[in-house]
């Protein structure tokens, strides 16, 4: 039996840049739009050409592609399932105690929160989506906790430290085809 030809996929995952705040509207800052337009040269002279762009709903990371969608003529395709996670309905003083500890237990989550499994499996459904398409070379923006979830169902090494040591914004790559997958952090800032 003659095995089915598995493309290879490049998926270029994307925290959004600097923001004011964390609403769902928050806007970038003056320097989230310079690193917006960075972004925009980063994936611009790429050797590969970037054929699909998918974001969070948050403005702040539609905010973040828009300026290479706009170069590449291509439109942004918003997905709910890439929105922020929330911890928990109420406000929490010591959310950073709690968000550790969501790392360390994937099934925990506070009233009205959602448990990282269940971040994960959300995020991880955009993946398979992607994998079963003729696209190529795919740009994911989303958020710190989703994307450092995401990441830690293929390198377990991905946890709460490595979300503390993310940047706004910081890109990482995946490598899909024949059931491989490799998350690789990109260095591609400068100095802003």
């Amino acid at each position: 039996m003659e095995q089915a030809n598995l493309t290879e996929k490049k998926i270029y995952l994307v925290r959004h840049c600097s923001a004011h705040g964390q609403h769902r509207d928050s806007p970038l800052t003056t320097n989230g739009l310079q690193q917006a337009n960075q972004l925009a040269e980063f994936f611009s002279n790429l050797d590969e050409e970037i054929d699909h762009i998918i974001s969070s709903p948050y403005l702040r990371a539609v905010d973040s592609i828009k300026p290479f969608a706009n170069k590449a003529q291509l439109t942004i395709h918003v997905d709910e399932r890439l929105k922020e996670r929330i911890l928990s309905e109420d406000p929490i003083d010591d959310w950073l105690d709690v968000l550790e500890h969501s790392f360390q237990e994937l099934d925990f989550s506070l009233p009205g929160g959602e448990s990282s499994n269940d971040a994960i499996e959300r995020a991880h459904e955009v993946i398979d989506q992607m994998n079963s398409t003729t696209f190529r070379n795919i740009v994911i923006v989303s958020h710190g906790n989703l994307l450092s979830l995401l990441l830690h169902r293929y390198d377990q090494a991905f946890g709460f430290d490595t979300w503390k040591a993310m940047q706004n914004p910081d890109v990482y790559t995946l490598q899909l085809g024949r059931q491989i997958v490799r998350p690789v952090q990109v260095d591609w800032k400068s100095d802003l």
